[in-house]
C-alpha cells in the first residue's frame, strides 16, 4: 500500500498497490506435521496472508518442506545466525525468509542472496530491541530509537551492495514511542521498500491488543507499512482477527462487519450488552463490510443507525429496526431473537 516497489511470495504481493497484508507465526515446533497443519488451516480461516515458521535446526528442514507442500498458506521461514538453514529453507520450497544478515558471515551471506536471486526468494530483513549492538547505541548516542535504525540501515545496505532488492524491511521493539520512531526513520531512508510493521513481544490480553494497536495504527496513519503482525502471548488466529480490525477500524481493508454498538449510559431504552450477544452470531453470516448498528436509546440511535446497513435502536416498549435507513418495524426486546435473523436476510 505505501511502498513504491512490490515484491511477490508465490501469488501474494507485498507493497506498491497491494493492500496492507495480515501475517502471524506458527506457534508449533515444525516436526509437529498434523498440529502445523491444523494451526495453518484455522489462521487461513481467519484470512491470514502469510505466516512465519521457525527453522531452528538442520534436523527441521524436511519438515519444513512437508509443511510448505501441504498448505495453501504462504510461509516464511524465520532464520537466525545460521546461513546454512537459509539455503536450507529456500531449498525446501519457501519462497520467503527471514534473516539478520548482521549476524551471518559475509562470504556465506554472499551464498544466501546468491540462492536468493536464483530461485526468486523474498528476503525479510530486520532487528528488534534486543539486538542492538553497543556499537550502533554508542553511533546514536543512546538514542535506542536510532540505534534500531542503524542496524537496519546496516543490514540493508549489506544487500543492496550485493544488488539484491527483493527485499521487506522491518524494526520491532516492546516500546511503542521507540517502535514508531524507528520505523519512520527507515521509511524515510528507504521509501521504495515494503515494510513489515508490528511491536514486538506486546504480551498478552488486553494489554498486548492495546500496545500492538497504538503501534500499528500509529505508523498507517502516516502510511508506513505494507504487512503487520499484531504479536500476542494467544493463538496465531487471534493476531490475525486483531489484525484486521485494526485495518477496518482504519478504513484500510474490510474482512468481517463493522459492528456499532453505544457505551450505553443512564438513557439506555435496551440491554445493550445483552442486545450485541444475541446479534454477534448472526453477523459471521453477513457480506464483509456491511454496517450493523446497535444503540441504547432513541437519542444518538435512529441517526447511527440510519447510515447503517442495519440498525437496532432501543425504545421504552423494546427495539426500533431500521435497514438502509427506512424503518423495518419495532418490536418487543423478547421478540428480537427470532425477528433478528428474517431482518438481516438469514432465513
Amino acid at each position: 500500500m505505501n511502498s513504491k516497489r512490490q515484491v511477490k511470495i508465490n501469488s501474494l504481493t507485498i507493497g506498491g498497490d497491494s493492500p496492507v497484508r495480515v501475517e502471524s507465526m506458527l506457534k508449533v515446533s515444525l516436526d509437529k506435521h498434523e498440529e502445523c497443519l491444523a494451526q495453518c488451516e484455522r489462521l487461513i480461516n481467519a484470512g491470514c496472508e502469510m505466516a512465519r515458521a521457525a527453522l531452528p535446526d538442520k534436523k527441521f528442514a524436511e519438515d519444513l518442506k512437508y509443511l510448505v507442500n501441504n498448505t495453501q498458506l504462504v510461509i516464511m521461514a524465520d532464520i537466525h545466525f545460521a546461513p546454512a538453514l537459509a539455503i536450507l529453507a529456500m531449498e525446501s520450497g519457501c519462497r520467503a525468509i527471514r534473516i539478520n544478515p548482521g549476524n551471518m558471515p559475509l562470504n556465506r551471506l554472499n551464498d544466501v542472496i546468491t540462492c536468493a536471486k536464483s530461485s526468486g526468494v523474498v528476503i525479510r530483513i530486520g532487528a528488534n530491541g534486543g539486538s542492538i549492538s553497543l556499537a550502533q547505541l554508542d553511533e546514536a548516542k543512546g538514542d535506542r530509537a536510532k540505534a534500531l535504525f542503524i542496524a537496519v540501515r546496516e543490514q540493508a545496505e549489506l544487500l543492496l551492495r550485493n544488488d539484491f532488492t527483493n527485499l521487506i524491511l522491518s524494526a520491532k521493539s516492546s516500546s511503542v514511542p521507540e517502535c514508531v520512531r524507528a520505523n519512520e526513520l527507515i521509511a524515510e531512508a528507504y521509501p521504495d521498500f515494503p515494510m513489515h510493521i508490528g511491536l514486538t513481544e506486546a504480551g498478552p490480553g488486553d494489554g498486548g491488543i492495546v500496545k500492538g494497536t497504538a503501534c500499528i495504527s500509529n505508523l498507517l496513519m502516516k502510511n508506513i507499512g505494507d504487512t503487520l503482525r499484531v504479536s500476542l502471548t494467544d493463538e496465531p488466529e487471534r493476531e490475525v482477527k486483531v489484525g484486521y480490525e485494526i485495518l477496518k477500524a482504519l478504513e484500510l481493508r474490510t474482512r468481517g462487519v463493522n459492528l456499532i454498538s453505544c457505551p450505553t449510559c443512564g438513557r439506555r431504552r435496551a440491554d445493550v450488552m445483552r442486545l450485541v450477544k444475541i446479534v454477534e452470531p448472526m453477523l459471521a453470516k453477513l457480506p464483509d463490510g456491511v454496517s450493523v448498528a446497535v444503540m441504547g436509546c432513541e437519542v444518538n440511535g435512529p441517526k447511527e443507525a440510519k447510515h447503517a446497513k442495519f440498525g437496532i435502536a432501543g425504545t421504552p416498549g423494546g427495539a426500533l429496526l431500521f435497514r438502509e435507513g427506512e424503518r423495518a418495524g419495532e418490536y418487543k426486546f423478547d421478540e428480537l431473537e427470532k425477528v433478528l435473523p428474517e431482518f438481516f436476510g438469514l432465513n
